[in-house]
Formats: structure tokens, C-alpha cells, sequence
């Protein structure tokens, strides 16, 4: 099977070795960087980029803070949904890693011995950045990025074909987008609550924070302010 990538018969298996083959090329300290951002990195700053939008969302305290910070919960929460869903399929396809069945890539990370698609890292990144862009625009469109980064690195280290990463991108779409308007409805009365809360609403805005201090409103529909609302909006 390995010849597929050589005869060209195949796009998923060249484009495989192609982007594989940059890790040969590529210095030794650069791959390890790779395994790590790969791995761990991009992940983490996917998360970090959902507080730091969170805490951005705190800041303001606009009238429409709780739905803004509902809408925060669900990309998370997209995502290990995601995650889930992914479990069947995996089991249902039974692919096996590209280094199983191809010889010469090099492989970064050693020891996954489970099924190749969907892959959970780039089903997870996904989730993320779009569930952040249902919540807003500038931070979500960052957090797809770092998706579509980690679908590379996954690539890059021979552990996933690019279908797999393609996959992974489709169901964590899928899963914070149509599951979105449902996750709203629920979530955004019980933030409601945790904002009226004494303690709880800190959450929600910083001790202080009003509509008054000049800030803009994240949701569709809400009073907007002046110096770029729109880039505070709600996708969805």
C-alpha cells in the first residue's frame, strides 16, 4: 500500500507523505517542538483562548454578559460531546494509524495503538473555535486557526491521515453548530441564574462593570456601543 503514495493513485496517502516528509527534512529540535504543540500545545492555547475571551466577556459586564458567557460554557462542552460521538465512529470504521499500513513516515509519537478516524485532537480544536465563534467573532476565527493548525501538526507527525483531520473538522462543526441553539436555550437561563447570584455573578462581571463604563455588547440585538461592536457580536 505504501506504493499508492509513490504512484499518486491515492491524494489522501500523497499528501500524507508530503507533509510527513517535512518532518525528515526538518532539524531534530523542531520536530520535538512539533510533537509537543501538537500533542499538548495547541489544545491548551484553545483553552486558554476560550478564558481569556471569557475573561474579556467579565470585563465589560454588558446587559447580555450571561448569554455571552453561556455561549463560552458550550464550546467546551461541544467539544467533549464531539468527543463522544467520535467513539462509535471509530469503532464502526476501524482504520487503522497510517503507520501500520505505510513504511517510511516518520512518526513523532509512539504508542497509539487505537483507531485513526475521526481524530480527536482536530475533532476537539474544531469544537472549540467554532463553539468560541458562536460566542464571538475575532477570538473564534483565532481559535479555527489553531484548528486548522493542529490538523497539520497531526498530519506532520504521521499519526493521522489528512481524511482523518478533514473528519475531525466535519463532526466538530457539525456538533457545536446544530447542537448550538439548543445548548443556548438551556445554558443561558442557568448563567442568568449564577449572574443574579450574590457570589456566583462575578462569574458573569467584575465587580463594578456596567453597561455604563463604555463597553459593548456581545449579542445580536443588543444595545450597541461605539469603537467596533461588531467585533464583539455573537455569531449565532
Amino acid at each position: 500500500m505504501a506504493g499508492l503514495a509513490e504512484s499518486g493513485s491515492n491524494p489522501d496517502v500523497d499528501l500524507l507523505f508530503d507533509i510527513n516528509g517535512l518532518a525528515k527534512d526538518a532539524p531534530r529540535w523542531f520536530d520535538r517542538v512539533m510533537e509537543y504543540v501538537g500533542e499538548y500545545g495547541l489544545v491548551l492555547a484553545m483553552v486558554l483562548l476560550v478564558v481569556w475571551c471569557w475573561w474579556s466577556v467579565r470585563r465589560r459586564g454588558d446587559e447580555d454578559a450571561a448569554s455571552s458567557v453561556a455561549a463560552l460554557v458550550w464550546a467546551p462542552l461541544a467539544a467533549g460531546i464531539a468527543v463522544l460521538v467520535n467513539v462509535p465512529i471509530r469503532g464502526f470504521v476501524e482504520r487503522p494509524r497510517p503507520f501500520r499500513d505505510h513504511q517510511g513516515l516518520e512518526v513523532l509519537v509512539t504508542g497509539k495503538t487505537d483507531y485513526s478516524f475521526v481524530s480527536d485532537h482536530a475533532t476537539i480544536a474544531m469544537a472549540l473555535g467554532v463553539g468560541l465563534f458562536v460566542a464571538n467573532r475575532k477570538f473564534g476565527l483565532a481559535g479555527i486557526g489553531l484548528a486548522l493548525l493542529e490538523g497539520f501538526c497531526r498530519v506532520y507527525m504521521g499519526v493521522h491521515y489528512p481524511t482523518d483531520v478533514i473528519g475531525g473538522f466535519a463532526l466538530g462543526t457539525a456538533v457545536a453548530l446544530l447542537l448550538s441553539p439548543l445548548a443556548m436555550a438551556l445554558l443561558t437561563p442557568v448563567m442568568s441564574a449564577v449572574e443574579r447570584s450574590p457570589r456566583g455573578g462575578l462569574l458573569i462581571k467584575a465587580r463594578g462593570r456596567s453597561r455604563a463604563g463604555g463597553q459593548e455588547a456581545v449579542i445580536p440585538g443588543a444595545r450597541k456601543e461605539p469603537a467596533g461592536a461588531e467585533e464583539r457580536d455573537l455569531a449565532a
